[in-house]
C-alpha cells in the first residue's frame, strides 16, 4: 500500500480504504478461486494494482467517462481504475465465468457502485466508451477487431478516445502497421525494476457505424 501512496499521495481516505482492503480481499478469494499465481498475490500491489494505475498516470478520466475492461482476469486493470476514479463507469468483461466470480466479490466487499461485469466474449458486448483498457490479452490487431465498433463517437477529453493497452517486451513488430499509435514507458512514471520493460500502448480510433 505504500507503494500506490508513494505514487499517488492524494488519495481521498476512501480511496485509501479501499485500496487497502484489496491485498485481504485478493488473498481469501484467490485460495477459493485460484485466479492470480501466489507470487503475484505476495506482490498484488506491485505487479497488479499499481500496473493497472500506470493508466492513471497517463489520463484523468472525466466525469461520466465509461471504460471497457476487455479479459479483466481478476479485475486488473478495471478494479484500481474504478477506486480512482469514482465518478466514471467501468465495465469489466472475462470469458471465463470463476475469474468474474472474483472479481464480482471484490466489487461488492469494496462497495464499488461503478463497476459491472458480464460473462462474455468481447465481441458479444453492447454499447460504446470513451476509452477500451486491457492487459496483454492479444496482440494489437486481434484485439481491434475484437473491439471494433465499441468507441463512442463523442470525445471528452483532450486526447482521442480509443484503446489503452498495458503490454511488455518489444512490440515494434506488432504495432508497426498502426500510424497513430503511441509507446509509453511506465518505468518513467515507476522506478521499480518490474516496469523495465512494461509500457503503456494508446491508439487513437475513430467512431465507426
Amino acid at each position: 500500500m505504500d507503494l500506490i501512496l508513494k505514487y499517488f499521495p492524494n488519495l481521498t481516505e476512501d480511496q485509501i480504504v479501499k485500496f487497502k482492503a484489496l491485498e485481504a480481499l485478493y488473498q481469501d478469494w484467490n485460495l477459493k478461486i485460484n485466479v492470480v499465481s501466489r507470487k503475484d498475490i505476495d506482490e498484488l500491489y506491485l505487479r497488479h494494482v499499481l500496473h493497472a494505475l500506470g493508466i492513471a498516470k497517463f489520463i484523468t478520466f472525466k466525469e461520466g467517462s465509461k471504460i471497457l475492461d476487455v479479459g479483466t482476469g481478476g479485475g486488473f486493470p478495471g478494479i484500481p481504475l474504478a477506486i480512482m476514479f469514482p465518478e466514471c463507469s467501468f465495465h469489466l468483461v472475462d470469458s471465463i465465468a470463476k475469474k468474474l466470480k472474483v472479481v464480482d466479490e471484490v466489487v461488492e466487499g469494496l462497495g464499488l457502485t461503478n463497476v459491472t461485469t458480464t460473462h462474455s466474449r468481447v465481441e458479444d458486448v453492447k454499447g460504446t466508451y470513451d476509452f477500451i483498457v486491457s492487459r496483454a490479452v492479444a496482440a494489437m490487431p486481434t484485439f481491434v477487431h475484437w473491439t471494433k465498433g465499441k468507441i463512442a463517437k463523442k470525445q471528452k477529453h483532450d486526447i482521442k478516445n480509443g484503446i489503452l493497452y498495458l503490454k511488455g517486451g518489444d512490440l515494434e513488430n506488432e504495432l508497426k502497421d498502426y500510424k497513430t499509435i503511441t509507446i509509453y514507458n511506465l518505468s518513467d512514471y515507476f522506478s521499480e525494476d518490474f516496469y523495465e520493460t512494461k509500457k503503456l500502448v494508446y491508439l487513437p480510433l475513430k467512431y465507426k457505424v
